[in-house]
């Protein structure tokens, strides 16, 4: 339970929001993949209109809210520290004094770090909307146990940024597209999700394992991570996101309420639960649907502590939270206020998604199980956000 009277998980009534599906991309590792979010351009604090505020403004914290959240602050420490800030609102130098007293800060006593450290600031309006996402765990094996079983890729070696062909010069810019090289070395689009669906990789492409359900994989491509589980073996697969083919995404539950399939008086609720049961009902037209998020992700195994943000840490249940880096640091504390209780408290800034895009647009993380599943599955939280920065930065950004 989060503090400001979150409620339980099991009190939940499942929601009547558009979540995830319509609204986040996967989990975007920063290093030794492809990424699927370019870099986002820098911002400047004039343009983000920064507000800061009293400490005060921090209300009580909650000693256990606070307590998680800076255990998972100290995780973010070594990037925070060295890393360029593209909200131009932190400098590396800002979170050195935050940092250092964190390594030795009595956990009981989180809430007077954050009171002490931090400086509360309102972005904008402080506007907030809050989605949820989660560690799925579905069926799945290290072999092929039926043909409707669906492979897992890892990332394909004729995977690369290229200019296509008649791409002119002059939109030659920024980096290449991701893209395949043919037989013949000319550089064209790659393989769309029906494409690959349809064998294109077959042979083609390390498989790290099987799904055995492929609406349960689809959703699992959207959470970015997530675990293979063998009922027979008991052997359990952690997959993280290593890549992607280059396609856009699209969020195929905006989609579905656009054409009258959800929500309203179809019997279906604009939620993950409504979206599979009618992708179920329906398999033809629900295959069809998918098709229509071309976006394909490739996986590598995990192993240790996971799933990773887009900052190389492991991302923690109720603690982290994804967000748009060009108006939240990584590693900055975020508290929110919302509509939606159970969300509300501290969290981290520790990773971004394909569509977390503006000012206090967050993604929080519920972890694995089927209360993350729940949880998440119906989080659509509107309310307020104040972004903690350092007051080193702070202070600079207000004088």
């Amino acid at each position: 339970m989060r503090a400001g009277g979150g409620k339980p998980w099991r009190r939940l009534v499942a929601a009547t929001a558009v979540l995830l599906v319509a609204a986040c991309g996967p989990i975007i590792p920063e290093a030794g993949v492809v990424e699927s979010v370019p870099p986002p351009a820098a911002s400047s604090a004039a343009q983000l209109g920064i507000t800061a505020l009293a400490p005060a403004s921090l209300g009580a914290l909650n000693s256990g809210d606070a307590r998680d959240a800076l255990i998972a602050f100290r995780t973010s420490c070594r990037v925070a520290t060295s890393r360029e800030d593209v909200s131009g609102l932190t400098q590396p130098a800002d979170w050195a004094i935050p940092c250092d007293a964190a390594n030795g800060w009595a956990n009981s006593n989180a809430a007077a770090f954050f009171a002490a450290y931090f400086t509360p600031v309102r972005v904008g309006e402080g506007t907030a909307f809050a989605t949820g996402y989660f560690e799925p765990e579905i069926a799945g094996s290290r072999t092929r146990r039926a043909a409707t079983d669906v492979p897992v890729y890892s990332v394909p070696a004729d995977l690369e940024r290229c200019w296509r062909d008649g791409s002119p010069e002059s939109e030659q810019t920024g980096r290449a597209p991701l893209s395949r090289r043919t037989s013949d070395g000319r550089c064209v689009e790659y393989y769309t999700r029906a494409e690959i669906e349809d064998g294109a990789l077959d042979g083609n492409a390390p498989v790290i394992g099987y799904a055995a359900d492929a609406i349960e994989f689809f959703f699992l491509q959207i959470q970015g991570s997530g675990r293979l589980v063998d009922s027979r073996s008991g052997e359990v697969i952690r997959i993280g996101y290593a890549g992607q083919n280059g396609h856009g995404y699209t969020g195929i539950g905006a989609l579905m309420r656009e054409r009258g399939l959800i929500g309203g008086d179809t019997g279906y609720a604009t939620s993950m639960q409504g979206i599979i049961a009618y992708l179920r009902d329906y398999p033809e037209q629900g295959r069809a649907i998918m098709r229509e998020n071309e976006s394909w992700v490739f996986f590598t195994v995990l192993e240790g502590e996971g799933p990773l943000g887009s900052i190389g840490v492991p991302v923690v249940r109720e603690s982290s939270v994804a967000v748009d880096p060009r108006f939240v640091p990584y590693g900055a504390p975020v508290l929110l206020d919302l509509d939606r209780s159970v969300a509300n408290g501290l969290w981290i800034a520790q990773d971004t998604g394909g569509a977390i895009r503006g000012a206090n647009r967050f993604d929080t993380f519920w972890g694995a199980g089927e209360d993350a599943r729940e949880i998440a599955g119906g989080m659509s939280g509107r309310g307020q956000a104040l972004i903690l920065l350092p007051n080193a930065a702070a202070q600079r950004l207000t004088q």
